[in-house]
């Protein structure tokens, strides 16, 4: 006998969501100039890399989002998806890796902010950018405001959201006008050697990085219930927000290798630094200051955007009981998910702390990194391996795309995500220890899915032995 759902409504959730709220989240939720500096240090085959993902990676992942969004609305997005496809442990492991993640690359955010914000006071400020101390502190006390700040509702959160993504496309249209001007006035500092594929997975792993890069068009869906109008608002959204995503990392890409040689990109302050090098050669060094300070506003939107979306996670897990049923607590006057947040910003504090121990600020930023690509694309693996299942067994119900459509998409995007995920694991060029990294890399993805497993079978047991109650109760 098939174990009754137990999951409680979420009606009382608030639908705050519009169609440009949601355009403004994906361009701040995927449009993380951050990092660019560490994909450019790869030099110019990154360019093709930008393009290979956006065709095979990034379109399918929009069919995927409008797809399964139509099909199955509702809070929790991607782990909803996966569990109505695959069933309850791999929709538990697909939001367990897709929460997780952001413990590893909220983190990444904050440190990037640390690192542009003193970089808007002054050069004399920068060198703070890599002390320990100073970092521990202002990331906790960051940390604390945008949990607060969402904890007040997503009608307040969501202007945290807005601003990011108006700071986003402003920071990337300056950059990618001095970089226009640059080449007008000094010529392409790139050549045809620069533009080659290698046979260096040292400078081939940022592929991984790219397609990370490129993930936030599900993050509206997993605050499905508090969308107005969901099924027109996403797929207006998803075009919208894709297509200006897309260019704005090519031009900043494109900008960054113009500005800076590919040996001398700092993949913490890259993008200030190469706009004070553009500034000053085109005679407008006022904009250095201006533009770190409208930087580090889309850095906070890009934190706020994933602490918020992710929190969404715990939350409906706890409330499915494969977590602690506290995670899956409402906010009495606020009706948000305050337990899920609180919980989020504490345990992302403490694996920063973490971070640190044997590595400078630099190399703890790059394995935070790519801990959270190995993570981020694990949910990836099972959105498109639910396109494949429906075009194979015929779409149930009245579907968006049809089944060719939905093969092609999957197969494209699943085989894109496992190089991307393989190659994220060998270390780029700026790790001096590559034994500490592989060590961490493996140590880190392996316990974490360990205590996926470990939570769902703890959890689901006490899940299956409540539910009769929970039945009797209700009836």
């Amino acid at each position: 006998m098939p174990t009754a759902e137990i999951q409680p409504a979420t009606t009382h959730l608030k639908r705050v969501l519009g169609r440009w709220d949601l355009v403004l989240l994906f361009v701040v939720a995927i449009v993380n100039l951050n990092v660019v500096p560490t994909i450019a240090a790869s030099g110019g085959v990154t360019i093709w890399l930008w393009l290979i993902s956006i065709l095979l990676f990034f379109w399918p992942q929009g069919i995927a989002v409008v797809e399964l969004s139509h099909r199955y609305p509702g809070e929790g997005g991607i782990y909803l998806w996966t569990k109505k496809i695959f069933g309850d442990f791999h929709g538990f492991l697909s939001g367990w890796c897709y929460w997780t993640n952001n413990i590893f690359y909220v983190p990444t955010v904050v440190l990037i902010f640390l690192s542009i914000a003193v970089y808007a006071v002054g050069p004399r400020a920068a060198a703070l950018a890599n002390n320990q101390a100073f970092a521990l502190i202002t990331s906790l006390m960051l940390f604390v405001l945008l949990v607060v700040l969402n904890i007040l509702g997503l009608g307040v959160g969501k202007w945290v959201n807005n601003v990011g993504g108006i700071g986003t496309a402003v920071a990337s249209v300056i950059l990618i006008g001095l970089g226009i001007v640059m080449t007008h006035r000094f010529g392409l500092n790139l050549t045809a050697h620069d533009l080659a594929i290698p046979f260096d997975l040292g400078l081939l792993s940022s592929f991984g990085v790219i397609c990370f890069g490129l993930v936030g068009l599900e993050l509206a869906s997993i605050m499905g219930d508090e969308i107005r109008d969901p099924k027109q608002t996403v797929p207006f959204a998803v075009a919208w927000g894709g297509v200006i995503s897309g260019i704005l990392y090519l031009g900043a890409t494109f900008s960054l290798l113009v500005a800076i040689p590919r040996p001398e990109v700092s993949t913490l302050q890259g993008i200030p630094e190469a706009v004070g090098r553009m500034s000053l050669r085109v005679g407008a060094g006022w904009l250095i200051s201006p533009f770190a300070f409208v930087l580090s506003i889309s850095i906070a939107g890009i934190a706020s955007a994933w602490l918020s979306g992710s929190a969404r996670i715990p939350f409906v897990a706890g409330l499915d009981r494969y977590l602690p049923s506290i995670l899956g607590k409402l906010h009495p006057r606020f009706a948000t998910p305050y337990i899920a947040l609180v919980v989020q910003g504490v345990v992302s504090i403490a694996f920063l702390g973490m971070s640190f121990i044997g590595a400078q600020v630099k190399e703890a930023f790059e394995t935070l990194l790519k801990l959270a690509v190995v993570l981020q694309l694990v949910p990836f693996l099972y959105m498109f391996g639910a396109l494949i299942r429906l075009a194979s067994h015929g779409p149930e119900g009245n579907g968006y795309y049809s089944g060719p459509v939905l093969k092609l998409a999957g197969f494209s995007g699943f085989i894109v995500t496992s190089i991307g995920m393989l190659l994220a694991f060998y270390p780029s060029p700026g790790i001096t220890s590559r034994w500490a990294f592989e060590v961490k890399m493996w140590v880190g993805t392996l316990v974490l899915i360990a205590l996926a497993a470990f939570f769902f079978y703890v959890y689901g047991n006490r899940r299956h032995k409540a539910a009769p109650q929970v039945n009797l109760t209700g009836a």
